[in-house]
C-alpha cells in the first residue's frame, strides 16, 4: 500500500499556494491528527532531489496537482501525462487530485506564441482527463477544492488503515 502522505506537485517556481493555504492548514490539523505532507517546493532546487520528489510522486496516498494561473506550465501538464497516469497503475488505491487553471496570468499573456500553446495544452489535458474512468482521479476547479478534498481522503485512509491493522495483521500498511 502507498504511503499515508499527502504530496504537493503541481505549480512550482514563486508560487505560493503551499505555503499561504495548504501547509498552514496542514500544520495546523497536525497538532490534532498527524497529517503527513510533502513539499517539493524549495529554495535551493538541484536534480538530487529529483529522487526524493519521484519517490513521493509513485508513494503518497494523496497527491495534489493544481496547475495554477501564475506559468505556462509545460513542465507539470507533461507531468500529469506520464507520473501521474502511470502512478494509478502501480496502486489505484492512491487517490489524485488535479486543478488546471484554464486562464493564464496577465503578465504571460505578452509572448503570444507561449501563452497559446499553454492554454491549448491545458484545455486539452484537462479534457483528455475528464474521460479517464478512475473513481480515485478527482477534476476539480480551486485550490481551495484541492485542500477540502485531501483533507476528507486523508482523515478517511487513516481510518482505513486503522481498521486494516486491527482486522487483518497480515496486511503490511504504512
Amino acid at each position: 500500500m502507498s504511503k499515508l502522505c499527502i504530496g504537493l506537485f503541481g505549480t512550482c517556481g514563486r508560487s505560493t499556494w503551499r505555503q499561504n493555504l495548504f501547509i498552514p492548514k496542514y500544520l495546523e490539523c497536525e497538532l490534532k491528527d498527524g497529517i503527513d505532507f510533502f513539499n517539493p517546493q524549495v529554495e535551493n532546487w538541484n536534480p538530487a532531489l529529483a529522487e526524493i520528489e519521484a519517490e513521493h510522486l509513485a508513494e503518497d496516498s494523496i497527491i495534489c496537482f493544481p496547475i495554477t494561473s501564475e506559468t505556462y506550465a509545460f513542465g507539470s501538464l507533461a507531468e500529469i501525462g506520464f507520473s501521474i497516469l502511470q502512478s494509478l497503475k502501480f496502486d489505484d488505491r492512491r487517490d489524485l487530485i488535479i486543478m488546471i487553471d484554464p486562464i493564464l496570468d496577465p503578465n504571460l499573456m505578452k509572448d503570444e506564441d507561449k501563452a497559446k500553446e499553454s492554454l491549448r495544452s491545458r484545455a486539452l489535458v484537462k479534457q483528455h482527463l475528464k474521460k479517464l474512468r478512475y473513481n480515485n482521479l478527482y477534476l476539480v476547479d480551486t485550490l481551495q477544492e484541492i485542500l477540502d478534498l485531501s483533507l476528507l481522503l486523508y482523515d478517511n485512509q487513516k481510518r482505513i488503515l486503522k481498521y486494516q491493522n486491527k482486522f487483518n495483521p497480515h496486511k503490511k500498511t504504512k
